[in-house]
């Protein structure tokens, strides 16, 4: 699983054979700037869902539930997933949590609404945590996930937490784990998009590897078109009318 926020990067991972499509809060921190997720709303998600999905032609396409949808009771959750789906042609939503969300789960999977969930780490409660920090408690990480899948999660992230629980985790549960930041003992794995080919502007989280160096790609490309430019050798006449 990749995130997506646009049709030409959702097409050129479809078609490099991606499972899954995330359009993840995250957008808010690589797309839009912002030091945290908590800024994004649910009409920008749509937004962006609705070029990724008609990017796709054969991976799924999953949309995160951007604060503070899910904490507004099943009610209101399962009306924002809805038009969520409905106007995106989505075919699942992510909410972040566990043991304290599995009523949400449990609405939202009775209303026909797939949903995939997300414990350890979750960064729309960064204020609450403490910051971006790996998380511990075992009984805890357990309890959440093993609540999720009752509920009716037909997977689940987990992020930032030790590689024995992840394991541990994977072992106990009946549906795929996908992981970031949680060992490679997980059923798949999840990247942002922006950190796996260096087209980020900052910091680099540790789990990551950057398999390419995008951002300085196309710096080079456009200094070097800044300088033909200037120095008259752009366009040439072959590319003139």
């Amino acid at each position: 699983m990749l995130t997506a926020y646009d049709f030409p990067t959702a097409r050129l991972l479809d078609e490099a054979g991606v499972d899954i499509l995330l359009v993840g809060d995250s957008l808010a921190m690589v797309v839009q700037g912002n030091d945290t997720t908590l800024p994004v709303t649910v009409d920008e998600m749509i937004y962006h869902a609705t070029m990724v999905v008609r990017a796709a032609s054969r991976a799924l396409v999953v949309v995160d539930l951007p604060f503070p949808e899910n904490h507004l009771g099943v009610y209101q959750t399962v009306a924002t997933a809805a038009k969520i789906l409905k106007r995106t042609g989505a075919q699942a939503v992510k909410l972040e949590g566990g043991a304290e969300q599995a009523d949400v789960i449990r609405g939202l999977v009775s209303a026909g609404i797939p949903v995939m969930a997300h414990v350890g780490l979750r960064p729309q409660t960064v204020h609450v945590m403490g910051g971006y920090r790996v998380q511990r408690d075992a009984d805890v990480l357990l309890a959440d996930a093993l609540a999720a899948e009752s509920a009716g999660a037909f997977s689940i992230v987990l992020e930032c937490i030790p590689s024995e629980v992840a394991k541990m985790a994977t072992e106990k549960l009946r549906i795929p784990t996908i992981g970031i930041g949680a060992g490679p003992d997980c059923n798949g794995q999840v990247l942002v998009i922006h950190d796996l080919i260096g087209l980020t502007s900052g910091y680099v989280p540790g789990f990551v590897r950057q398999y390419a160096q995008v951002g300085e790609e196309i710096r080079n490309a456009v200094t070097s078109w800044n300088q033909d430019v200037k120095q008259r050798t752009f366009p040439s006449p072959s590319e003139s009318f």
